[in-house]
């Protein structure tokens, strides 16, 4: 690939990043219920926490999508390295599936009578599915490099 092409699509993962990270500290002090209160109590709120510690794995797979571009620009695809980087990738997404899912049945049995939360079970569901489509992507590309490094590595020993 072109350097323009790796060096936009590594411009590209960090600007998910910065957008990311602003989210996560702005939108609990424009939520509806953080009117009234203070920035300790807007970010002692455990849901808030629960969203941090998931964020993690968030930004772990951004981290390693950006050192799989860079692997990429390099020609250095077909390495085990590559191989592992998509394996972390996988995970974090089935870490983020299953704390979305978490984060939805923990709102559904604890939300006010008076509040529906179908918007939010809606949105978790969404974004339950969109990381079990990532994850089963890196899957299906982490085994199809996996066997095209054994084919390398295979070619490299008969010469």
């Amino acid at each position: 690939m072109k350097r323009i092409s790796i060096v936009f699509l590594q411009a590209v993962i960090v600007l998910i990043g910065i957008i990311a990270l602003f989210i996560l500290i702005r939108f609990p002090q424009t939520e509806g219920r953080a009117k009234d209160l203070d920035l300790i109590s807007i970010y002692a709120d455990p849901l808030i926490i629960y969203a941090y510690i998931m964020s993690i794995a968030f930004f772990i797979a951004l981290y390693k999508a950006f050192r799989l571009i860079g692997y990429i620009g390099q020609n250095k695809i077909f390495t085990p390295d590559a191989v592992n980087t998509l394996k972390s990738i996988k995970y974090c997404a089935i870490a983020i599936s299953v704390f979305i899912v978490i984060a939805g049945i923990y709102i559904n049995i604890t939300h006010h009578k008076d509040d529906d939360p179908a918007g939010f079970l809606a949105m978790c569901m969404l974004t339950t599915f969109a990381s079990i489509v990532v994850a089963t992507t890196a899957a299906i590309f982490e085994k199809l490099l996996q066997n095209a490094v054994d084919l390398k590595s295979e070619n490299e020993l008969t010469i």
